[in-house]
């Protein structure tokens, strides 16, 4: 079974909690495990990445840019990459945003995930809430993740 890791930033509205539910959602359809995880309410130890086959990473935008504990985590990813780069490189992910207008955080968010591995699918955007459309493609980009996953 594939596993995916589905790390973001979510708080106040949930916007980007949503999007990221809706992934996983996609990516249990397809027979995937799946594990959440808001860096609102915690760090993420690298090495829970490391065992992962594919990941999805989701941002609010914030003045143009990603979460802090996106960048947090993008930082302990670096410094264990030089220790050990088994499994921390090369990885497919998928990545999703929310914005509240503007959505300029897309841009920094493709180029500095770029490093992790090759992206799968198209990068979802969603300006306020998440709306039925925006949603689907969440879950389609799940189910794409779960594909990955298995080549």
């Amino acid at each position: 079974m594939a596993s995916i890791l589905v790390l973001f930033h979510s708080q106040e509205k949930g916007n980007t909690r949503r999007m990221a539910e809706a992934v996983g959602e996609g990516a249990q359809a397809a027979g995937a495990d799946v594990q959440l995880f808001n860096t609102n309410e915690g760090r993420l130890d690298v090495e829970v990445f490391r065992k992962v086959d594919v990941a999805a990473f989701g941002s609010p935008d914030y003045f143009s840019y990603i979460a802090g504990g996106l960048k947090v985590f993008l930082d302990d990813w670096c410094i264990a990459r030089w220790a050990d780069r088994n499994g921390l490189e090369g990885k497919p992910h998928g990545l999703f945003y929310s914005h509240g207008g503007g959505g300029k955080v897309r841009e920094p968010l493709e180029k500095l995930f770029a490093a992790v591995g090759q992206q799968v699918g198209e990068t979802v955007e969603s300006s306020g809430q998440p709306d039925d459309e925006v949603l689907a493609a969440c879950r389609k980009l799940g189910g794409e993740l779960a594909q990955a996953a298995q080549k």
